[in-house]
């Protein structure tokens, strides 16, 4: 992991992005981190932008509590709930 102090930088974006490739790199302003620039692969802008809105996380943290509180339903039992197979939902007489 790279530190770098904003106030004294003297590389550009696109250094520090070259930097992010392999390995993170942490922007500091009085040696306190307000930055980071990470490396991603497989992310779409979609699922970055989601990653970090609080309002989304709460909602993922809502949801997680609720299971833990309540327990889940299988992917199984809803199949067979709702007459579904792994193709979708089954055809009478099929």
């Amino acid at each position: 992991m790279k530190t770098i102090e904003v106030e004294t930088s003297t590389g550009t974006l696109a250094d520090y992005v070259e930097s992010a490739a392999s390995d993170t790199v942490i922007l500091t302003r009085g040696g306190k981190p307000v930055a980071a620039i990470v490396p991603l692969e497989n992310a779409d802008t979609e699922s970055v932008s989601l990653s970090t809105n609080p309002k989304f996380l709460a909602i993922i943290e809502r949801s997680r509590t609720s299971a833990q509180a309540k327990g889940t339903i299988s992917a199984e039992d809803i199949r067979k709930e709702f007459a579904c197979d792994n193709d979708g939902p089954v055809s009478p007489g099929s």
